[in-house]
């Protein structure tokens, strides 16, 4: 087992590298991202904010038609692909995005964001006006639809990579991430195991994926905002509490985003390179503008519209990154827990070892290494990228406590790792700098603290209902893209590959995870991304058209 996660772990870096680290000095898909998103954004001519008050009149329900062709109204739609994107990387992408790029990095996860509601609203216009309807009437659009459709036939090869890369991306950012940071934040705060999360997830997931799009969009209608009211709820307690701190947390995050500071906090290299690539990727994470998902939920959309439904779906960007990823980021800032270390612990399978006294070792095979009470001094720990400081051996004990370790244990340098000798199971514990939803609880914990010692488990709550949420609406992209691949016969099976996946998801490595989730979501951007800027023309006609038509017409039903 050990092998084969290993070899995992080899492609998923190697193809991490080059998708988001070729050339290293500024990485093609980041370029690409952005330079499309300007394109559309101009041929546009700013539709994101010419536009933005007829969305909101759209999904509060004004141009709704129970006789037009769909499944879901413009709401459920909504609500549905910000199930999506409204999830972990609000949370646990945030803080990734601002331990490894420094608070630099949320600057640009807002520059993705504006021009992603112009790229979301090109390809959900694009979406709908392409989409098609099987013989139940149930509608099916995307990606691979309005590249078959829009650029010809003799495009379908790219649309068919398009729909093997989203159910691949199911299976990695719309599932393997989500379930990790819900594992991760249970064991942070209860120490629930790994597997026995992943086995409840699976329950859950399953129990509402069965039902298909509709099931999914009658739960998401309603989780979607409830889940978000409570997260905004906090963070805007934490922010009121601490409104001083705002403006400082703003200076902060501009003045990184074009100067970081080298080597502060969990930030690699802490240059800007390093801080523009991080805030693209888990700007792309979190919105999903671009990448393609979207567009398939909101085919499903009851509408005869297009362009109304490209409407509704531009907010999604502006609900999602420049609303709540923003209270996250300017949370964990004004707390200033991102650059600091605290005492936690983490299973000695997710941490680094090395042999300090590696002279002393005996050449490739394992060394032993004696521990009493806990400490010992030939062996370093690190724990995401900085080392643990005090760290010390335990087990737990019967009340969750630390029992320091006395014993000895096995270091493995082949696999980097060490073992009890008599294989009890053991933590590392210890100072470390937090990542991912572990830094944005201990944020919410530090400035909840005034009012009592609850502030993460909001966050644990969030974290458990954002996970879900995402996971029932990838696992709907999926099928779709398993639909238009092999037909709908195997849409059952797809879904019990989904499940496996969400249990893998919360028993691996989180680095690996999101390496993985980062890799698929960046090839399916490729052939998104060409299909829109090739097909944009046909969205400034479509756009030119409905609006002189909703001009001309006046208010819907005689209503302002």
């Amino acid at each position: 087992m050990d092998s084969l996660v290993s070899l995992f772990e080899l492609v998923v870096n190697t193809l991490s590298t080059y998708v988001w680290g070729f050339p290293a000095a500024l990485p093609w898909l980041v370029v690409v991202l952005l330079a499309s998103g300007f394109y559309v954004t101009g041929r546009l001519a700013l539709i994101q904010l010419r536009q933005l008050g007829h969305a909101i009149q759209v999904v509060r329900g004004k141009y709704d038609d129970p006789d037009d062709p769909g499944d879901v109204n413009h709401f459920q739609a909504l609500s549905t692909a910000l199930s999506a994107t409204v999830g972990i990387g609000n949370i646990a992408g945030v803080a990734t995005a601002i331990h490894y790029g420094g608070p630099g990095a949320v600057f640009w996860m807002w520059v993705t964001a504006l021009l992603g509601m112009a790229l979301k609203y090109a390809e959900c216009t694009l979406s709908v006006h392409y989409r098609s309807f099987d013989d139940k009437g149930d509608a099916a659009g995307g990606p691979m639809y309005y590249i078959e459709r829009g650029l010809g036939r003799r495009w379908k090869p790219m649309a068919v990579f398009f729909a093997l890369c989203a159910v691949i991306g199911s299976f990695g950012g719309g599932n393997m991430n989500q379930a990790n940071t819900v594992a991760v934040s249970a064991w942070n705060d209860f120490h629930w195991p790994a597997w026995g999360v992943g086995l409840v997830l699976v329950i859950v997931v399953g129990a509402v994926i069965v039902g298909g799009i509709r099931s999914i969009a009658r739960v998401t209608s309603k989780l979607a905002p409830s889940m978000a009211i409570l997260y905004v709820s906090a963070a805007l307690l934490i922010l009121a509490l601490n409104a001083e701190e705002i403006p400082g947390a703003f200076a902060t995050i501009f003045s990184n985003a074009f100067s970081p500071a080298a080597g502060v906090g969990g930030s690699v290299a802490g240059v800007f390179t390093m801080t523009l690539l991080w805030g693209v990727k888990r700007g792309l994470f979190s919105n999903e503008a671009g990448q393609g998902s979207a567009p398939i939920a909101h085919a499903a959309a009851r509408t005869n519209e297009p362009v109304r439904e490209g409407a509704v779906a531009m907010l999604g960007p502006l609900i999602d990154t420049l609303i709540i990823c923003t209270m996250t980021a300017l949370v964990i800032v004004l707390t200033g827990v991102w650059d600091e270390k605290r005492v936690s612990r983490v299973p000695v399978a997710s941490a680094g070892v090395t042999l300090v006294d590696a002279a002393a070792g005996s050449g490739d095979g394992e060394v032993e290494v004696r521990v009493e009470g806990g400490a010992q001094d030939r062996l370093r720990f690190t724990e995401a990228d900085g080392t643990v400081d005090g760290a010390r051996l335990v087990t737990l004990g019967v009340d969750e406590t630390s029992v320091p370790f006395t014993g000895t244990v096995r270091y493995d340098p082949a696999l980097g790792t060490i073992v009890a000798a008599d294989d009890v199971v053991l933590l590392v514990e210890g100072r470390m700098l937090q990542n991912s939803s572990a830094l944005t609880s201990w944020a919410f914990q530090e400035g909840l603290s005034s009012l009592g010692d609850w502030g993460g488990l909001v966050v644990t709550i969030c974290v458990f209902l954002f996970a879900v949420s995402t996971m029932i609406s990838w696992s709907y992209y999926g099928d779709r893209c398993v639909t238009y691949l092999v037909g709908a016969r195997y849409v059952m099976a797809y879904r019990v590959v989904f499940l496996l996946f969400v249990f893998l998801g919360s028993v691996f490595a989180l680095e690996v995870v999101w390496a993985f989730g980062d890799v698929a979501l960046g090839l399916m951007t490729v052939p998104n991304l060409i299909a829109v800027v090739f097909l944009t023309p046909k969205v400034v006609a479509l756009t030119r058209d409905y609006f002189q038509r909703m001009s001309a017409a006046g208010p819907p039903d005689g209503r302002d």
